[in-house]
């Protein structure tokens, strides 16, 4: 069964205003004090330049079978640019990854992960072998993902920003 683009969408949009909640909690940090004293400024951004983040929430059901595992899209049956090759090819800074809870209202388990620790990652796996637990897996309609393991990966730099469980 081939789900349109557009019914996955409608789906995984009701959960940006959670995610961008979570996200933003993480993009702002307590001024230090001489900030606060000589400049008016409470709060900064962590990063003054953009900042882009995919977002990704899997259908209830999953965060229990593949607790420590994050996918990524590698393959569609139009041939399109996948997001892992987007990734791959430098594009995202961080990716939200979350798992809705079995009611659908909210998420149960997520992680903010810096893209850039993950390719990172993939170039010490290939240029060395360092053992990132990975593995491919194909759907009935034709697409198909890479799967990662979060906890096989080095920890410098570190690949998870932040996570959370409800």
């Amino acid at each position: 069964m081939n789900v349109p683009y557009s019914i996955n969408r409608q789906w995984s949009d009701q959960y940006l205003p959670e995610i961008r909640r979570i996200v933003g909690a993480h993009l702002l940090q307590v001024a230090p004090d001489h900030l606060d004293r000589h400049h008016a400024t409470d709060l900064l951004m962590l990063d003054g330049r953009d900042l882009r983040i995919a977002a990704r929430v899997r259908r209830p059901g999953y965060a229990s079978r593949y607790p420590y595992e994050f996918t990524i899209r590698s393959q569609v049956a139009s041939g399109a640019m996948t997001e892992l090759a987007k990734i791959v090819n430098g594009e995202g800074d961080w990716l939200f990854y979350g798992h809705a809870s079995e009611d659908g209202r909210a998420l149960d388990l997520w992680w903010l992960i810096d893209l850039r620790a993950f390719r990172a990652g993939l170039i010490r796996r290939s240029a060395n072998g360092f053992p990132i637990r990975c593995g491919d897996n194909a759907n009935a309609d034709g697409t198909c993902f890479k799967w990662f393991d979060i906890r096989s990966f080095p920890s410098d730099p570190p690949l998870v920003v932040a996570s959370g469980r409800r």
